[in-house]
């Protein structure tokens, strides 16, 4: 999503559409075991991102800093016109959901009389 196919792309275009593909996977993979992975692939996906926006408006590390870091020195969020990249880190896994009134008990008869 971040190579030479929307490299001329607009800012908030590629971000709309990385967004719809993390919710996406987060969704679908909720139930796993997947925090690690997701902390891998938030990194990855700002990272390529960051390269992009290097590449397009030909800044320097200086440059990049400068532009998303607060006062604080903290990072900003990346965004462009409003919208901003989902970061499938903060994403709550939740695993083993409770369901034990649905399982059946093999042991049980199933018409008690």
């Amino acid at each position: 999503m971040t190579g030479r196919t929307s490299q001329q792309q607009d800012l908030a275009t590629v971000l709309i559409r990385l967004t719809q593909i993390m919710r996406g996977w987060a969704n679908y993979f909720e139930h796993a075991v997947v925090k690690h992975a997701f902390d891998g692939l938030d990194a990855f996906v700002w990272w390529r991102l960051i390269r992009n926006v290097r590449t397009r408006h030909r800044w320097s590390r200086g440059d990049v800093r400068r532009r998303f870091t607060a006062p604080t020195r903290r990072w900003r969020p990346l965004a462009a016109d409003g919208i901003e990249l989902f970061r499938i880190a903060s994403v709550t896994v939740s695993r083993y959901r409770y369901r034990a009134g649905t399982i059946p008990d093999p042991w049980q008869p199933a018409n008690p009389a």
